[in-house]
């Protein structure tokens, strides 16, 4: 198993990102070693294997970083990620909750001690605020209402 950020390292990544907000709240995953501010709270999502369909790979990285089982409910937006030594391009999607109990997760491409996912939880339009700008995907940050996030279409760069 690979260590940290290397793992996600100087090669183009395919990522399918789920969008759950309940309550007012969005649930973000936030990760230890990315951003200016040291981690930074994204969507659950992750990397799609060779030969897996997206809505299949966000439904296994959800459930693998929340323990939260999700259905899609619509496509949003595609963002390209450049944050070297990281590049990805990600496809996010709403979903809504189907079963489960949220937890913290963990990613398998990552051994134990190299964990990178610290904390799981819904975040208001306050405390996105409240992290700042550094520490909030910027696909995420800036919205005075999730109705005004989920309005958003089209391709962005971060």
């Amino acid at each position: 198993m690979n260590s940290g950020i290397e793992a996600f390292s100087n090669r183009l990544r395919v990522r399918a990102c789920g969008v759950l907000i309940e309550n007012n709240s969005i649930l973000m995953v936030k990760h230890m070693g990315f951003g200016k501010g040291g981690y930074l709270w994204i969507p659950p999502g992750g990397g799609v294997k060779h030969g897996e369909k997206l809505q299949l790979a966000l439904k296994r990285e959800f459930w693998e970083e929340t323990g939260l089982r999700v259905e899609i409910e619509s496509f949003l937006f595609v963002n390209e990620f450049i944050q070297k030594p990281l590049h990805a391009i990600e496809f996010f999607f709403l979903v809504k909750n189907v079963g489960g109990i949220l937890r913290l997760g963990s990613d398998p491409e990552l051994n134990h001690e190299h964990q990178m996912i610290s904390e799981v939880r819904f975040l208001s339009i306050d405390d996105i605020r409240t992290e700042g700008e550094s520490k909030v995907h910027s696909r995420f940050y800036g919205f005075s209402s999730f109705d005004e996030l989920l309005r958003i279409k089209g391709f962005f760069y971060s």
